[in-house]
């Protein structure tokens, strides 16, 4: 790969961080659709999007906290369980294709999406939290292993969805996700090894320049405008998503 392709990887990688790191989610998505409209197969294509986020979610994830986004105690809470999941998702993706459940996921997500547009618009769709935040970080770590992304879509969203503070939901996911990622990296690898460094190398350059400034737009992005932001691209997301299966 010459440079000027390791230079497309890095806006990329860019891009999808300062949009991961400002909504709490995207990096993965973006990054993984990337790799699969280039031909890599999906075992491989998370297995490099990962390695690539175990740098760029260490420092937004360090990032949030510097600037006090961070809920420690929910962070335990979906991070513990969220690694359980993401080595489950890593086994069984490194033995099944994971294309069949993605439907499936995007079908949520657009669900998702849409309740996070309505409480951006003033309404509020459910006065209660999320009670059980270890079972939304088991499901979130599976599905991110299993599509190459999707931990802060799902997670995201439902926190959102439900009442979470914006700051401090996104701040709290991204910095879990550094933990996941990293088991989910580590199960990948030890199955199959990582084929693509440069590829690796241009998404977490672009990820580790964008972590900073995405996670210095969240203290001070109105919520409202964050929430319709992070509402959009859910829903851009999966109809596209959708689309593009129905299609096949």
């Amino acid at each position: 790969m010459d440079w000027s392709q390791f230079l497309i990887f890095v806006g990329v990688g860019l891009l999808a961080q300062l949009v991961d790191g400002a909504l709490g989610m995207a990096y993965g998505v973006v990054s993984n659709a990337v790799l699969l409209a280039l031909g890599l197969p999906p075992a491989v294509a998370s297995a490099t999007v990962h390695t690539a986020e175990i740098f760029t979610t260490g420092v937004s994830g360090g990032a949030h906290a510097l600037f006090g986004n961070v809920d420690w105690k929910s962070f335990r809470r979906l991070a513990i369980p969220g690694v359980i999941g993401g080595v489950i998702g890593a086994w069984f993706l490194a033995s099944v294709p994971g294309d069949t459940i993605k439907p499936f996921v995007y079908a949520y997500l657009l669900i998702l999406g849409v309740v996070v547009l309505v409480r951006a618009a003033g309404k509020v769709v459910s006065h209660h939290r999320v009670r059980h935040k270890g079972i939304l970080g088991f499901v979130a770590g599976l599905l991110d292993a299993i599509g190459g992304g999707g931990w802060g879509p799902i997670a995201t969203s439902t926190l959102l969805a439900r009442g979470g503070a914006v700051r401090h939901t996104i701040g709290t996911v991204n910095a879990a996700e550094f933990v996941v990622t990293l088991a989910i990296s580590t199960t990948l690898i030890a199955h199959m090894g990582v084929q693509h460094w440069p590829i690796v190398l241009g998404l977490l350059t672009g990820g580790v320049i964008a972590a900073p400034l995405a996670a210095w737009l969240v203290r001070h992005l109105p919520p409202r405008y964050v929430m319709v932001a992070v509402g959009c691209l859910i829903v851009g997301i999966s109809l596209y998503q959708l689309g593009n299966y129905v299609l096949r």
